[in-house]
């Protein structure tokens, strides 16, 4: 996209606002990309500059796709508190009702008893 005679996806690339995305840079701009996106990451500049690193959308999009591909359980169905515990931690985010951070608060209450 060109604005004011500036390409602004490369401006966007070089000032660390974006990551490229390579499966749609065709051709020659790929060495553009390639250039500016190191400038940005070697300078530690927007989002290089994140330390651990941020994740990329695609790869966000992707573990969606892929936590509703899962199996999907229900507490009734789950062995121990701490056997829910460890499916929230892996993503199971739906054990959490009340999203006070325990899973399958019926098992809990139920040993309790």
């Amino acid at each position: 996209m060109i604005l004011n005679g500036s390409n602004i996806n490369q401006s966007l690339v070089k000032s660390g606002n974006v990551f490229v995305y390579w499966q749609s840079i065709k051709g020659c701009d790929r060495q553009v990309y390639l250039r500016l996106e190191a400038y940005a990451r070697l300078g530690g500049i927007g989002i290089w500059s994140v330390a651990g690193g941020i994740q990329r959308p695609w790869a966000y999009r992707q573990s969606k796709q892929s936590n509703t591909k899962r199996k999907r359980y229900r507490c009734k169905n789950i062995s121990s508190w701490s056997a829910a515990q460890e499916l929230l931690r892996q993503g199971h985010f739906y054990l959490d009702g009340d999203k006070d951070g325990d899973a399958c608060e019926s098992i809990r209450r139920q040993i309790a008893t």
